[in-house]
């Protein structure tokens, strides 16, 4: 369940109304890696293996499908309220004995506070994934209107939002505009796991000819798990922050923001976007 009815009163210009409105379903899912809990995701319930893969892959304990064993609900756990599902996925590895359990549970209960200065979280991510190729910059070019019809197909196709107004949304393109997939979520980060695990549960791994599209604004995490997926460019109708640029420049990826009416921001690697004038 993504959305449910709540009972509101609706205050206009000729009075006060009883009336109902759609909400966005938010609600927690424990993470567990063979049986250990390693974090809880506030969530919209629904595709809850793709979203633990995703989360797996940002994290650096999966690299390639044949690590992950199993991935499923715990039989064990209660529903929400809602009844959206179960409460905790459980993740099944090939080889445990090479996560360092501590590590992961400290730094996902940390991250937001770890007190490392921006530099050193960029260099920290770079080190573990190496920034995109040069033949990546040569070979992929994307037109800008293909880039500014983006925002468009992406409202178009978030059923949810349309009727809860209250999910963000994150899609992938191929360079011609064509729509693959997209998920929505309360949360932004959440959004994109689900849709970088829908994609390598499928094989659809790396996505180095693909575009990201993005309703909000731009984080350094999501650009971080851009680059776990080897995405050349990053699209967003909002404002990146000032890490998501400099990690951007450092990993080798485009990234555009104010992608709206017909105009962008383009904050690194433009060569990739090709302009009417250069078409």
């Amino acid at each position: 369940m993504t959305q449910t009815a709540i009972p509101i009163q609706r205050l206009t210009a000729v009075g006060r109304e009883a009336t109902v409105d759609a909400v966005a379903v938010e609600a927690p899912l424990e993470i567990r890696v063979e049986g250990r809990a390693v974090a809880v995701a506030m969530r919209t319930p629904g595709r809850d293996r793709e979203l633990a893969a995703g989360f797996l892959l940002s994290e650096g304990v999966v690299a390639e499908r044949r690590d992950v064993f199993d991935i499923s609900s715990c039989p064990s756990s209660q529903a929400g309220a809602d009844g959206g599902g179960s409460a905790a996925v459980d993740v099944l590895l090939t080889r445990p004995e090479a996560v360092d359990f501590d590590r992961l549970t400290r730094h996902v209960f940390t991250a937001s506070s770890c007190g490392l200065c921006g530099k050193a979280v960029v260099a920290e991510v770079i080190r573990r994934h190496p920034p995109l190729s040069d033949t990546s910059r040569a070979e992929v070019r994307v037109p800008a209107a293909v880039i500014g019809s983006l925002p468009d197909r992406l409202r178009a196709a978030q059923a949810t939002f349309a009727t809860t107004g209250g999910l963000h949304a994150c899609a992938l393109f191929d360079l011609d505009g064509t729509l693959i997939a997209l998920h929505e979520d309360v949360g932004r980060h959440n959004a994109l796991d689900k849709l970088l695990g829908e994609a390598w549960l499928a094989g659809r791994w790396p996505l180095d000819r693909h575009v990201l599209m993005l309703s909000g604004r731009v984080s350094f995490e999501l650009v971080q798990k851009a680059l776990v997926a080897r995405l050349p460019v990053v699209a967003a109708i909002s404002a990146p922050s000032s890490l998501a640029v400099e990690t951007a420049i450092a990993a080798g990826m485009t990234l555009c923001g104010f992608v709206r009416d017909g105009r962008m921001n383009i904050y690194s690697h433009p060569e990739r976007i090709i302009s009417s004038q250069e078409s």
